[in-house]
């Protein structure tokens, strides 16, 4: 099992860049496919950005793609998110999610309690 932490959120305006952490307690990090998902209020949960065990695979959510880069430190157990070009529906509070086994958009049962990112305009 592990437990994730997410730490970075604040508050930015648009245009402005954030960087999300996600640090993983346990010695088998790199075991783990690691994801974000966001949630802004009313609306569901949606996937951001995966990772492979390795960094050596990638897949984005198309409003993102171009703006944000997802990777990770396995040396560090840690998760990064880097967000460029914020723009004010990236509002949402941001989870890093992990599952065993391949990167996917969704099926995670590991999850982190949140950061809140808020960007104005």
């Amino acid at each position: 099992q592990v437990q994730l932490v997410e730490s970075g959120g604040g508050l930015v305006q648009a245009g402005g860049s954030l960087r999300l952490s996600c640090a993983a307690s346990g010695r088998t990090f790199s075991a783990y496919a690691m994801a974000w998902f966001r949630q802004a209020p009313g609306k569901e949960r949606e996937f951001v950005a995966t990772i492979s065990w390795s960094g050596g695979s990638t897949a984005y959510a198309d409003s993102v793609k171009g703006r944000f880069t997802i990777s990770r430190d396995n040396a560090k157990n840690t998760m990064y998110l880097q967000m460029n070009s914020l723009k004010p529906e990236d509002t949402a509070l941001y989870y890093c999610a992990a599952r065993r086994g391949v990167a996917l958009t969704t099926d995670y049962p590991y999850w982190g309690q949140g950061t809140q990112v808020t960007v104005s305009s």
